[in-house]
């Protein structure tokens, strides 16, 4: 497992950007035409995301921040009268005393270099955290996608399990009516019969209406265009990109808590700014006077410090207050690993249980109720009642639809796991 520090990773990410912005440009047209896959979508919906190009123009806010932080305070030019006559003959005359002065000055404020190091931190800390929210988008948006592919690929899977009876229920309409017609039969399994391809139908056309509903859902990421496009075969949920190790090994490099580590860094930050309070700024100024004509002028140097003359009553609470804010978020972010942990835990116990069920309906559930419908149609057409052909394709409708459910279910779990963590950590 590699360790990448901030610099390295912010390169890493932003020439994975890069990439993934091209080849949504160049390969899109092409997937218009072909099948569209659960990576192809991933990859437009980071490029279409708009909380991602939100994420974008945070960060080229917080690196001008970083660019201007740390530096010295413009100085400050100032005009002015000093000692003014304001009564008598000469009122408001600046050549009625010898004392009055036309004034410029220039002064400039000069921070402590602890407290330009500390500004400088903070804004490194903004800039993490900005970086480390257009991650999160970006990972949002690929789970999100992914879960969409997911949900409009099982919308069709329900779809084609329905269609998959309509053979066997029109088959035995056909052989109701034959009985029928030959005596054997009654107008009552006739109309059970009908009322049956009736059922059908209406499952059939929620089933429609959920593809469509999924393909809506999958639009919102990576566009209508994109989204009419056919479904290429699904992924190998059994398979995930990533170890169940690693997942459990790198929670601080998983969605929810990338933004932890800014978090801690700002804290960080705001108690250097605090202990940087103890070593106060200078100000340095000139003042030039212009005096009366005939009288010589006049320069006034200034020189100004800050006295922390009660550090225990403010500096130092404030110190104080820093350093347990700085422990609070380091205990909250241990908190949020430990939950990171478990969800992860509970997420691949789910996976896996899915795709355990999944299996068991594939290889035995499904071929049991299918066997079973037709042996109960066959029955039929030899006699027997048509009682249990109806409860046996009802049954079979409801595994058939347990099983979508349960690929559903377990296809989303998959992608939220392999979309988990970055490209750069995985």
């Amino acid at each position: 497992m590699f360790v990448f520090d901030r610099r390295r990773r912010r390169g890493v990410v932003f020439h994975l950007q890069c990439a993934t912005a091209l080849l949504a440009l160049t390969v899109f047209p092409a997937w218009a035409a072909s099948p569209l896959t659960l990576q192809q979508t991933v990859i437009l919906a980071v490029e279409r995301a708009p909380l991602v190009r939100a994420g974008r123009a945070r960060e080229d806010a917080a690196r001008a921040d970083r660019n201007r932080a740390g530096r010295w305070p413009d100085p400050r030019l100032t005009f002015g009268v000093q000692n003014l006559t304001v009564q008598g003959p000469g009122a408001f005359s600046t050549a009625a005393d010898s004392m009055t002065m036309r004034t410029v000055g220039l002064s400039q404020e000069i921070p402590s270099g602890t407290q330009l190091a500390a500004e400088r931190a903070g804004a490194r800390a903004g800039e993490a955290a900005a970086n480390a929210e257009t991650e999160q988008a970006r990972l949002n948006a690929r789970q999100a996608a992914a879960a969409a592919w997911v949900s409009l690929w099982a919308a069709e899977q329900a779809r084609d399990q329905i269609e998959g009876l309509e053979r066997q229920n029109a088959l035995a309409i056909v052989v109701a009516k034959a009985r029928l017609a030959g005596g054997t039969g009654s107008v009552t399994d006739v109309l059970a019969a009908q009322a049956a391809q009736a059922e059908l139908a209406n499952r059939l056309d929620l089933a429609g209406a959920g593809v469509a509903s999924a393909r809506a859902a999958l639009a919102r990421w990576i566009g209508s265009e994109a989204a009419s496009a056919d479904l290429a075969a699904s992924p190998d949920f059994a398979r995930l990109p990533v170890t169940d190790a690693h997942l459990l090994q790198t929670p601080d490099q998983q969605a929810p808590l990338l933004d932890w580590e800014s978090r801690e860094d700002r804290a960080e930050a705001a108690l250097q700014s605090a202990r940087a309070s103890k070593h106060p700024g200078w100000s340095v100024g000139l003042d030039y006077g212009a005096r009366a004509p005939g009288l010589p002028n006049m320069i006034t140097l200034l020189v100004g410090v800050r006295l922390p003359l009660f550090p225990a009553h403010r500096e130092d609470q404030d110190i104080l207050a820093r350093r347990a804010d700085l422990e609070a978020v380091r205990a909250e972010r241990e908190n949020a690993r430990r939950a990171q942990v478990e969800a992860v835990q509970r997420l691949l116990a789910t996976w896996q249980g899915y795709g355990r069920q999944v299996r068991r309906d594939r290889d035995t559930l499904l071929a049991l109720a299918a066997d079973r419908s037709a042996a109960a149609l066959a029955a039929y057409r030899g006699g027997a009642s048509l009682q249990p052909w109806l409860e046996a394709r009802r049954d079979e409708i409801a595994t058939r639809l347990d099983y979508v459910e349960a690929l559903k279910a377990w296809g989303e779990s998959w992608a939220e796991l392999a979309y988990l963590l970055p490209e750069y950590a995985q």
